[in-house]
């Protein structure tokens, strides 16, 4: 690869909150903010990690999970660089930010 598709990905490099979890309590917390196109055929008992959401602001994200009774119950980040050519300045950074949230269930 040379500079050019260097060029390329980052221009395609799209920031998104990604939704990872059962299929119905995410269609339940994010509704119609929830975008399902790839991953549209799994039914709701089923689990998925490819939905993401049609905004990019994590706080709204939050504040939708704190309003139906989830809890932020742990986080983690990361950022790698791997190389394209053996040049320094070639590298491609990747970074992510992981969020676990939590609701109880109560038993009746």
């Amino acid at each position: 690869m040379g500079r050019e598709s260097q060029t390329d990905a980052k221009f395609r490099r799209v920031p998104r909150i990604l939704i990872c979890g059962r299929i119905a309590l995410a269609k339940e917390v994010f509704g119609e903010t929830l975008n399902e196109s790839r991953d549209p055929d799994r039914t709701p008992d089923r689990y998925t990690s490819r939905f993401y959401l049609k905004f990019k602001h994590l706080e709204r994200a939050f504040d939708m999970l704190s309003e139906c009774g989830f809890q932020m119950v742990a986080c983690n980040s990361s950022v790698t660089a791997s190389f394209v050519n053996q040049h320094t300045e070639d590298k491609i950074w990747s970074s992510y930010t992981e969020y676990v949230f939590y609701r109880k269930f109560n038993v009746i």
